[in-house]
């Protein structure tokens, strides 16, 4: 299992001038300003306890809820917590205090990939390798339902060893944030990288958008300019609704066809990524980068997930793993999926975002020391006591009243077993129907109590988060 935190910082940039104090939450020397925009600034940083330097971008609370920016805020943090690629610029946790809330991502010394085009188009077989780290990310990105829709060079950067990394998911999507159409309809992106169909403005595919996009880019680091280009913005946008540009003469007949194939006008027709990645022209020299699919969650073979950090004054009493092999025999269900490092930070009251977005009061965690087998079963057992009917489908568990409640009618209530470490499980409780005062009694006469007495057995620690 490989360790998937950032390589040490050179000894010279260590000593570097830049850093400066007091170190921000206790644990990070906070230095010179890499970039800034309206609602955040970012800043290169150092770990004072392993030495190794990261990007820090820290958000203005008051300035995004006043923007009306809450939602964009968790979708770009639910985004980069499902995202990890040796070609995707990692985030490894997130903090936050009254007033700001703070990103520690990787820190990418090499700059934008655009800085490199606009000295010149580059060789076929570095434009060649750059593309086919673009596509590997993109493809591992639609495969967790996550959609860029603002690719372009100046979002792809170099790192230390060359090697490109996709960059600000600020504009992304996720699949369910489609319309019942199953399209999406959010005008967005570049005026040079948008896709066609997006100006249509009739709902888009968003990966047939970073299709077109990845095109574009294929296109500028092989000919040094932009395929479609005009000072009038709409004139511009004519050009790329109706497909309009050549090819330049020293571009090989196989990337000509691979480039007409990413920049087709229909994107039913356009090509896709499975496609892209059985093309002759990509494939030449392409290095598969590998992934095991487990509870919906992919994981890289080489970029195994690890949790952050607690800060200083609330030191973990264990270390929390991120994989297990351990199986439940016997009982009909899928070994409970695991909680990565940000779901247990969004579970956590006193160490995430749980001062700047509300809670409904509806949802509420346990956790146990015991089996799932046993959790089940005394999920049953006061299924049972209490007259509901029990079903349960892998690791998720269905408990419904049968006569009516209050207001609410009936109440239902749906609850999903996690696995947070080999002896020690989380239970997620929701209310799906009923009354609200109904479901208070229910979590605090039936299930707290037995949570409390099998997590005493095990820790002497209250079971609920």
């Amino acid at each position: 299992m490989a360790d998937r935190t950032p390589p040490p910082a050179p000894p010279s940039l260590l000593k570097s001038p830049e850093y400066r104090k007091p170190l921000l939450l206790g644990r990070y020397e906070v230095g010179k300003l890499l970039g800034q925009g309206n609602f955040a600034k970012v800043y290169v940083a150092r770990n004072v306890r392993s030495g190794e330097s990261v990007a820090i971008k820290v958000i203005d609370k008051e300035k995004i809820l006043k923007g009306g920016l809450v939602a964009h805020i968790k979708r770009e943090i639910a985004i980069l917590s499902r995202v990890r690629h040796p070609n995707i610029v990692q985030l490894f946790e997130i903090m936050a205090t009254k007033a700001k809330i703070y990103f520690v991502m990787e820190y990418v010394r090499g700059g934008e990939l655009f800085k490199k085009v606009a000295k010149g188009r580059l060789r076929e077989d570095v434009a060649r390798k750059y593309f086919q780290q673009l596509v590997s990310a993109v493809a591992f990105c639609h495969a967790r339902g996550i959609y860029h829709r603002d690719i372009k060079p100046e979002n792809l950067l170099l790192d230390e060893n060359g090697d490109l990394k996709v960059s600000d998911f600020g504009l992304s999507a996720v699949s369910d944030q489609s319309q019942k159409d199953g399209l999406f309809h959010t005008f967005c992106g570049t005026p040079a990288y948008v896709a066609p169909e997006v100006l249509a403005q009739k709902g888009y595919d968003a990966a047939k958008v970073d299709i077109w996009s990845c095109g574009v880019v294929l296109f500028v680091l092989m000919a040094g300019y932009l395929p479609f280009h005009d000072q009038n913005i709409m004139l511009l946008y004519r050009k790329i609704y109706k497909g309009e540009f050549r090819c330049p003469r020293w571009f090989s007949t196989e990337l000509t066809r691979l480039v007409l194939r990413l920049l087709d006008v229909n994107p039913s027709s356009r090509i896709t990524i499975p496609e892209i990645m059985e093309n002759r022209w990509f494939k030449k020299g392409f290095r598969h980068v590998r992934f095991y699919f487990e509870n919906d969650r992919f994981y890289s073979l080489d970029d195994i997930d690890k949790p952050p950090e607690e800060p200083p004054e609330e030191p973990p009493e264990e270390p929390l793993e991120p994989e297990f092999a351990s199986k439940r025999k016997g009982l009909g269900l899928r070994r409970p999926a695991s909680l990565n490092a940000f779901d247990i930070i969004s579970f956590s009251p006193g160490f995430d975002l749980s001062g700047l977005f509300e809670e409904t009061g509806e949802e509420k965690r346990f956790v146990s020391g015991e089996p799932v087998s046993v959790i089940v079963s005394k999920l049953e057992e006061i299924a049972m006591l209490l007259s509901f009917t029990f079903r349960k489908k892998d690791y998720l568990v269905n408990l419904e009243g049968n006569k009516e409640g209050g207001k609410g009618g009936a109440l239902k209530v749906a609850a999903e077993i996690f696995e947070l470490t080999p002896s020690l499980v989380v239970v997620e409780v929701k209310k799906k129907a009923g009354d609200r005062g109904e479901y208070e009694d229910f979590c605090k006469n039936q299930l707290k109590p037995y949570f409390l007495n099998s997590t005493s057995q095990q820790s002497g620690a209250d079971s609920e988060f």
